[in-house]
Protein backbone atom coordinates (compact mmCIF):
# COMPACT_ATOMS: atom_id res chain seq x y z
CA UNK A 1 0.00 0.00 0.00
CA UNK A 2 1.58 3.34 -0.64
CA UNK A 3 1.46 6.34 1.76
CA UNK A 4 -0.96 8.43 -0.21
CA UNK A 5 -3.24 6.07 -0.36
CA UNK A 6 -3.30 5.15 3.24
CA UNK A 7 -3.90 8.54 3.92
CA UNK A 8 -7.11 8.25 1.82
CA UNK A 9 -8.05 5.73 4.24
CA UNK A 10 -7.29 7.11 7.75
CA UNK A 11 -8.51 10.02 9.32
CA UNK A 12 -5.11 12.07 10.94
CA UNK A 13 -4.28 11.04 13.85
CA UNK A 14 -6.25 7.65 14.52
CA UNK A 15 -4.14 4.76 14.82
CA UNK A 16 -4.03 1.98 12.23
CA UNK A 17 -5.00 -1.03 14.24
CA UNK A 18 -7.82 -2.09 16.24
CA UNK A 19 -5.85 -1.15 19.21
CA UNK A 20 -7.33 2.54 18.01
CA UNK A 21 -6.27 5.93 19.70
CA UNK A 22 -8.82 8.18 18.45
CA UNK A 23 -10.43 10.71 20.99
CA UNK A 24 -14.30 9.84 19.09
CA UNK A 25 -15.61 8.75 15.76
CA UNK A 26 -15.73 12.77 14.72
CA UNK A 27 -12.05 13.66 16.71
CA UNK A 28 -9.10 12.35 14.72
CA UNK A 29 -6.55 13.75 16.51
CA UNK A 30 -7.56 11.95 20.07
CA UNK A 31 -8.65 14.35 22.82
CA UNK A 32 -7.89 12.43 25.68
CA UNK A 33 -6.18 9.86 25.24
CA UNK A 34 -2.09 11.65 25.04
CA UNK A 35 12.08 4.09 33.35
CA UNK A 36 12.63 7.58 32.85
CA UNK A 37 13.82 10.08 35.61
CA UNK A 38 10.64 11.97 37.76
CA UNK A 39 10.82 14.97 38.72
CA UNK A 40 8.42 17.96 39.61
CA UNK A 41 9.52 21.11 41.08
CA UNK A 42 8.45 24.68 42.44
CA UNK A 43 5.49 26.22 40.73
CA UNK A 44 6.19 29.02 37.99
CA UNK A 45 4.20 30.45 35.20
CA UNK A 46 1.05 28.99 33.88
CA UNK A 47 -1.30 26.24 32.72
CA UNK A 48 -4.31 26.96 32.86
CA UNK A 49 -5.28 28.07 36.93
CA UNK A 50 -1.99 25.89 37.71
CA UNK A 51 1.93 26.10 36.73
CA UNK A 52 4.52 25.11 34.98
CA UNK A 53 7.07 22.78 36.97
CA UNK A 54 10.40 21.75 35.71
CA UNK A 55 13.08 20.20 37.15
CA UNK A 56 14.03 18.10 40.45
CA UNK A 57 11.61 15.88 42.64
CA UNK A 58 9.46 18.59 44.53
CA UNK A 59 9.26 19.11 48.00
CA UNK A 60 5.84 18.35 49.84
CA UNK A 61 2.83 16.47 47.97
CA UNK A 62 0.27 17.36 44.87
CA UNK A 63 -2.07 19.20 47.70
CA UNK A 64 0.79 22.20 47.93
CA UNK A 65 0.86 22.68 44.30
CA UNK A 66 -1.75 25.70 42.87
CA UNK A 67 -5.43 24.99 42.27
CA UNK A 68 -6.41 24.25 38.62
CA UNK A 69 -4.07 22.21 36.30
CA UNK A 70 -0.21 22.34 36.28
CA UNK A 71 2.05 21.52 33.65
CA UNK A 72 4.84 19.06 34.92
CA UNK A 73 7.68 18.53 32.56
CA UNK A 74 10.37 15.85 34.30
CA UNK A 75 13.18 15.60 31.77
CA UNK A 76 15.33 13.13 32.11
CA UNK A 77 15.05 10.39 29.31
CA UNK A 78 11.76 11.28 28.68
CA UNK A 79 10.72 12.05 25.54
CA UNK A 80 8.08 12.24 22.80
CA UNK A 81 8.12 10.43 19.14
CA UNK A 82 9.50 13.34 17.18
CA UNK A 83 11.77 14.81 20.01
CA UNK A 84 9.84 17.29 21.70
CA UNK A 85 9.46 17.68 25.51
CA UNK A 86 7.51 15.09 26.96
CA UNK A 87 5.25 16.78 30.05
CA UNK A 88 1.91 15.78 31.77
CA UNK A 89 -1.11 17.54 33.76
CA UNK A 90 -2.04 17.22 37.21
CA UNK A 91 -4.62 18.95 38.76
CA UNK A 92 -4.97 18.55 42.73
CA UNK A 93 -8.11 17.32 44.48
CA UNK A 94 -9.80 18.04 47.91
CA UNK A 95 -10.06 13.85 49.14
CA UNK A 96 -7.03 11.55 49.42
CA UNK A 97 -8.35 9.48 46.22
CA UNK A 98 -5.95 10.08 42.51
CA UNK A 99 -7.17 9.44 39.08
CA UNK A 100 -4.28 8.34 37.10
CA UNK A 101 -5.71 8.65 33.57
CA UNK A 102 -3.62 7.55 30.42
CA UNK A 103 -4.28 9.92 26.96
CA UNK A 104 -4.84 8.51 23.63
CA UNK A 105 -3.84 9.43 20.46
CA UNK A 106 -2.34 7.29 17.71
CA UNK A 107 0.04 4.23 17.24
CA UNK A 108 2.63 3.03 14.47
CA UNK A 109 5.05 0.33 14.20
CA UNK A 110 6.25 0.13 10.93
CA UNK A 111 8.11 2.64 8.04
CA UNK A 112 4.42 3.29 6.22
CA UNK A 113 2.84 3.49 9.88
CA UNK A 114 5.40 5.78 11.34
CA UNK A 115 6.35 7.97 8.67
CA UNK A 116 5.40 11.69 9.49
CA UNK A 117 3.30 11.90 6.67
CA UNK A 118 0.91 9.11 7.28
CA UNK A 119 0.21 11.24 10.85
CA UNK A 120 -1.14 8.63 13.01
CA UNK A 121 0.22 9.39 15.85
CA UNK A 122 0.63 12.34 18.25
CA UNK A 123 3.58 13.61 18.32
CA UNK A 124 3.38 16.44 20.74
CA UNK A 125 2.08 16.63 24.31
CA UNK A 126 0.58 19.46 23.64
CA UNK A 127 -2.60 20.51 26.20
CA UNK A 128 -6.15 19.76 25.99
CA UNK A 129 -8.29 22.98 25.76
CA UNK A 130 -9.76 22.05 29.43
CA UNK A 131 -5.99 22.46 30.51
CA UNK A 132 -5.71 26.18 29.39
CA UNK A 133 -9.64 26.86 30.06
CA UNK A 134 -11.26 24.66 32.67
CA UNK A 135 -14.78 26.42 31.37
CA UNK A 136 -14.11 24.17 28.11
CA UNK A 137 -14.11 20.52 30.45
CA UNK A 138 -15.97 17.82 29.28
CA UNK A 139 -16.59 14.54 30.90
CA UNK A 140 -14.59 13.71 33.79
CA UNK A 141 -12.32 16.49 33.55
CA UNK A 142 -15.74 18.66 34.34
CA UNK A 143 -14.81 18.82 37.76
CA UNK A 144 -18.07 21.40 38.80
CA UNK A 145 -20.68 18.40 37.87
CA UNK A 146 -22.08 17.48 41.35
CA UNK A 147 -22.23 14.17 39.84
CA UNK A 148 -18.80 13.82 38.55
CA UNK A 149 -17.58 10.69 41.10
CA UNK A 150 -14.09 12.43 40.81
CA UNK A 151 -15.01 15.89 40.85
CA UNK A 152 -12.71 16.08 43.88
CA UNK A 153 -9.97 13.16 43.19
CA UNK A 154 -6.95 14.45 42.55
CA UNK A 155 -6.02 14.02 38.27
CA UNK A 156 -3.17 12.91 37.04
CA UNK A 157 -3.49 13.01 33.12
CA UNK A 158 -0.27 11.10 31.22
CA UNK A 159 0.00 12.98 28.06
CA UNK A 160 0.80 10.42 24.60
CA UNK A 161 3.32 11.34 21.61
CA UNK A 162 5.17 8.49 21.08
CA UNK A 163 2.93 6.17 18.74
CA UNK A 164 3.38 2.58 21.50
CA UNK A 165 0.26 3.05 23.51
CA UNK A 166 2.26 3.89 26.55
CA UNK A 167 3.66 0.42 26.05
CA UNK A 168 7.56 0.86 24.36
CA UNK A 169 11.05 1.32 25.52
CA UNK A 170 12.91 1.95 22.20
CA UNK A 171 14.55 3.97 19.60
CA UNK A 172 14.12 2.77 16.02
CA UNK A 173 14.71 3.85 11.98
CA UNK A 174 12.08 1.91 10.16
CA UNK A 175 12.88 1.55 6.38
CA UNK A 176 16.30 2.74 6.58
CA UNK A 177 17.01 4.34 2.92
CA UNK A 178 13.85 3.69 1.99
CA UNK A 179 10.87 5.90 0.85
CA UNK A 180 9.65 5.77 4.25
CA UNK A 181 12.75 5.65 6.24
CA UNK A 182 11.26 7.30 9.30
CA UNK A 183 12.76 7.63 13.05
CA UNK A 184 10.53 7.70 15.99
CA UNK A 185 11.24 7.54 19.59
CA UNK A 186 8.86 4.79 21.48
CA UNK A 187 9.50 6.04 24.76
CA UNK A 188 6.12 5.44 26.06
CA UNK A 189 6.83 3.34 28.98
CA UNK A 190 9.56 5.64 29.94
CA UNK A 191 7.21 8.43 30.02
CA UNK A 192 4.84 6.66 31.72
CA UNK A 193 6.84 5.27 34.62
CA UNK A 194 8.37 9.06 34.91
CA UNK A 195 4.82 10.13 35.72
CA UNK A 196 4.03 7.56 38.15
CA UNK A 197 7.24 8.03 39.91
CA UNK A 198 5.71 12.09 40.37
CA UNK A 199 2.51 10.32 41.37
CA UNK A 200 3.92 7.87 44.01
CA UNK A 201 6.03 10.41 45.64
CA UNK A 202 3.60 13.39 45.30
CA UNK A 203 0.94 11.18 46.45
CA UNK A 204 2.08 8.83 48.84
CA UNK A 205 -0.65 7.07 50.31
CA UNK A 206 -4.07 7.69 48.42
CA UNK A 207 -6.85 5.67 49.78
CA UNK A 208 -8.28 4.98 46.12
CA UNK A 209 -6.49 4.85 42.71
CA UNK A 210 -8.24 4.64 39.52
CA UNK A 211 -6.28 3.64 36.37
CA UNK A 212 -8.12 5.21 33.37
CA UNK A 213 -7.73 5.39 29.76
CA UNK A 214 -9.61 5.70 26.72
CA UNK A 215 -8.61 4.05 22.98
CA UNK A 216 -4.86 4.30 23.40
CA UNK A 217 -4.96 5.32 26.85
CA UNK A 218 -7.46 2.54 27.95
CA UNK A 219 -4.19 -0.13 26.66
CA UNK A 220 -2.13 1.98 28.96
CA UNK A 221 -4.17 1.81 31.70
CA UNK A 222 -4.47 -1.40 31.59
CA UNK A 223 -0.60 -2.05 30.80
CA UNK A 224 0.57 0.15 33.65
CA UNK A 225 -2.44 -0.94 36.59
CA UNK A 226 -0.59 -3.98 37.68
CA UNK A 227 2.14 -1.82 38.92
CA UNK A 228 0.24 0.46 40.16
CA UNK A 229 -1.40 -1.80 42.13
CA UNK A 230 2.30 -3.23 43.14
CA UNK A 231 3.26 -0.04 44.36
CA UNK A 232 0.15 1.08 46.30
CA UNK A 233 -0.18 -2.42 48.19
CA UNK A 234 -2.17 -0.81 51.44
CA UNK A 235 -4.44 1.20 48.39
CA UNK A 236 -8.04 0.49 46.72
CA UNK A 237 -6.84 0.44 42.88
CA UNK A 238 -9.69 0.32 40.29
CA UNK A 239 -8.65 -0.30 36.67
CA UNK A 240 -11.43 1.29 33.85
CA UNK A 241 -10.65 1.06 29.75
CA UNK A 242 -12.75 2.92 28.03
CA UNK A 243 -13.11 1.83 24.03
CA UNK A 244 -9.98 -0.48 24.35
CA UNK A 245 -11.10 -3.93 23.59
CA UNK A 246 -7.87 -5.00 21.75
CA UNK A 247 -9.47 -6.89 18.80
CA UNK A 248 -6.64 -7.66 16.67
CA UNK A 249 -4.94 -9.89 13.73
CA UNK A 250 -2.65 -13.09 15.35
CA UNK A 251 0.26 -11.17 13.95
CA UNK A 252 0.20 -8.06 15.61
CA UNK A 253 2.02 -8.65 18.52
CA UNK A 254 4.82 -9.96 16.83
CA UNK A 255 4.81 -6.84 14.78
CA UNK A 256 4.83 -4.74 17.62
CA UNK A 257 6.40 -5.73 20.01
CA UNK A 258 9.64 -5.95 18.38
CA UNK A 259 9.64 -2.28 17.33
CA UNK A 260 8.62 -0.57 20.52
CA UNK A 261 10.93 -3.21 22.83
CA UNK A 262 7.68 -4.41 25.07
CA UNK A 263 9.91 -6.97 26.61
CA UNK A 264 11.48 -4.76 28.90
CA UNK A 265 8.26 -2.86 30.10
CA UNK A 266 6.29 -5.70 30.39
CA UNK A 267 4.50 -5.92 33.86
CA UNK A 268 6.37 -9.23 34.74
CA UNK A 269 4.53 -9.59 37.92
CA UNK A 270 1.28 -11.18 36.42
CA UNK A 271 3.22 -14.56 34.93
CA UNK A 272 2.53 -13.24 31.50
CA UNK A 273 5.32 -14.11 28.87
CA UNK A 274 5.88 -11.39 26.59
CA UNK A 275 7.21 -12.84 24.08
CA UNK A 276 3.95 -15.23 23.30
CA UNK A 277 1.77 -12.64 24.04
CA UNK A 278 -1.21 -13.18 21.29
CA UNK A 279 -4.31 -10.98 22.83
CA UNK A 280 -5.38 -8.41 25.36
CA UNK A 281 -7.53 -10.72 27.12
CA UNK A 282 -4.56 -12.65 28.34
CA UNK A 283 -3.31 -9.30 30.19
CA UNK A 284 -6.49 -8.93 32.01
CA UNK A 285 -6.55 -12.75 32.81
CA UNK A 286 -2.63 -12.49 34.47
CA UNK A 287 -3.93 -9.48 36.30
CA UNK A 288 -7.21 -10.99 37.91
CA UNK A 289 -5.13 -14.06 39.14
CA UNK A 290 -2.46 -12.39 40.49
CA UNK A 291 -4.71 -9.31 42.25
CA UNK A 292 -8.07 -11.42 42.57
CA UNK A 293 -9.19 -8.48 44.77
CA UNK A 294 -8.64 -5.87 42.17
CA UNK A 295 -11.61 -4.55 39.76
CA UNK A 296 -11.08 -4.43 35.90
CA UNK A 297 -13.30 -3.13 33.36
CA UNK A 298 -14.30 -2.54 30.57
CA UNK A 299 -16.75 0.31 28.58
CA UNK A 300 -17.06 -0.90 24.71
CA UNK A 301 -20.24 -0.01 22.30
CA UNK A 302 -21.48 -2.85 20.75
CA UNK A 303 -20.13 -1.41 16.55
CA UNK A 304 -17.31 0.78 18.13
CA UNK A 305 -16.58 2.38 14.46
CA UNK A 306 -13.18 3.75 15.75
CA UNK A 307 -12.21 0.21 16.34
CA UNK A 308 -13.87 -1.80 13.96
CA UNK A 309 -12.03 0.40 10.96
CA UNK A 310 -8.80 -0.18 11.89
CA UNK A 311 -9.93 -4.25 12.68
CA UNK A 312 -11.12 -3.86 9.08
CA UNK A 313 -7.55 -1.88 7.78
CA UNK A 314 -5.63 -5.07 9.25
CA UNK A 315 -7.84 -7.47 7.03
CA UNK A 316 -10.75 -8.31 9.41
CA UNK A 317 -14.27 -8.34 7.87
CA UNK A 318 -16.50 -5.78 9.08
CA UNK A 319 -18.00 -4.11 12.22
CA UNK A 320 -20.12 -7.14 12.44
CA UNK A 321 -17.09 -9.72 13.04
CA UNK A 322 -15.30 -7.06 15.43
CA UNK A 323 -18.07 -7.05 17.56
CA UNK A 324 -18.33 -10.63 17.97
CA UNK A 325 -14.65 -11.11 18.04
CA UNK A 326 -14.54 -8.15 20.95
CA UNK A 327 -17.59 -9.93 22.87
CA UNK A 328 -15.94 -13.49 22.68
CA UNK A 329 -13.01 -11.39 24.19
CA UNK A 330 -14.73 -10.27 27.06
CA UNK A 331 -16.39 -13.51 27.77
CA UNK A 332 -13.01 -15.14 27.76
CA UNK A 333 -11.79 -12.50 30.73
CA UNK A 334 -14.89 -13.11 32.59
CA UNK A 335 -14.64 -16.73 33.04
CA UNK A 336 -11.48 -16.29 34.13
CA UNK A 337 -11.62 -13.42 36.06
CA UNK A 338 -13.91 -12.60 38.85
CA UNK A 339 -13.28 -9.21 39.88
CA UNK A 340 -13.64 -8.44 35.76
CA UNK A 341 -16.84 -6.37 34.81
CA UNK A 342 -18.10 -4.95 31.19
CA UNK A 343 -20.61 -2.08 30.29
CA UNK A 344 -21.56 -2.79 26.57
CA UNK A 345 -23.48 -0.22 24.69
CA UNK A 346 -25.59 -0.49 21.61
CA UNK A 347 -24.56 1.12 18.29
CA UNK A 348 -20.74 2.60 17.71
CA UNK A 349 -19.67 5.72 20.00
CA UNK A 350 -16.07 5.72 20.42
CA UNK A 351 -15.05 6.96 24.04
CA UNK A 352 -17.07 8.00 26.67
CA UNK A 353 -15.06 9.64 29.36
CA UNK A 354 -13.92 12.42 27.17
CA UNK A 355 -17.19 13.35 26.51
CA UNK A 356 -20.19 15.23 28.38
CA UNK A 357 -22.86 11.95 27.28
CA UNK A 358 -20.72 10.14 30.40
CA UNK A 359 -23.21 11.52 32.66
CA UNK A 360 -26.29 10.41 29.92
CA UNK A 361 -25.10 7.39 29.04
CA UNK A 362 -27.48 4.33 29.60
CA UNK A 363 -28.25 0.21 28.74
CA UNK A 364 -31.38 -0.81 30.48
CA UNK A 365 -31.74 1.46 33.36
CA UNK A 366 -28.37 1.41 34.50
CA UNK A 367 -26.59 4.95 33.63
CA UNK A 368 -22.29 4.57 33.55
CA UNK A 369 -21.59 7.26 35.51
CA UNK A 370 -23.81 5.70 38.49
CA UNK A 371 -22.05 1.66 37.45
CA UNK A 372 -18.58 3.30 37.93
CA UNK A 373 -19.61 5.37 40.66
CA UNK A 374 -21.12 2.52 42.73
CA UNK A 375 -17.85 0.65 41.54
CA UNK A 376 -14.90 2.69 43.19
CA UNK A 377 -17.55 3.08 45.69
CA UNK A 378 -17.15 -0.38 46.58
CA UNK A 379 -20.64 -1.33 45.85
CA UNK A 380 -21.11 -4.88 43.84
CA UNK A 381 -22.18 -3.75 40.21
CA UNK A 382 -23.45 -6.40 37.65
CA UNK A 383 -22.08 -6.91 34.36
CA UNK A 384 -24.16 -4.68 31.58
CA UNK A 385 -24.59 -4.95 27.94
CA UNK A 386 -27.29 -4.04 24.98
CA UNK A 387 -28.65 -7.56 24.30
CA UNK A 388 -29.83 -8.81 20.89
CA UNK A 389 -31.66 -7.09 19.17
CA UNK A 390 -31.29 -3.91 20.86
CA UNK A 391 -27.51 -3.16 20.36
CA UNK A 392 -28.10 -0.97 17.32
CA UNK A 393 -25.89 -1.76 14.07
CA UNK A 394 -23.01 -0.56 12.64
CA UNK A 395 -22.05 3.02 11.62
CA UNK A 396 -23.48 3.70 8.42
CA UNK A 397 -21.60 3.89 5.35
CA UNK A 398 -20.75 7.81 4.23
Amino acid sequence: MRLSQLGSLLPVGCLVVAVSACGGDDDPSGSPGGGGAAGSGGAAGAAGSGGVIDGPPAEGPITKIPKGWNEIAPGGKTACGRGDKFRFWVRPGAVNRVVVEFRGGGGCWDGITCHPDSKLFEEKANPEPWVTDEKKAVGIYDHSRADNPFKDWHHVYISYCTGDVHWGNSTQTYDPGGVFESTVQHKGAVNAQAALDWVYENVPTPDKALVTGCSAGGYGAAFWSPMVKDHYKSSKIYHFSDSSAGIITDTFFEKSFPAWNVKETFPSMIGVDPSTFKQLSELYIGIGKKYPDMFLSQFNTAYDATQAKYFVLMGGKDATEWSQKMQTSIADIKTATPTFRSYLGANYQHCVIDKDSFYDFEVGGQKLVTWLADAVGDKTVKDVSCTYGDCGAPKPAQ
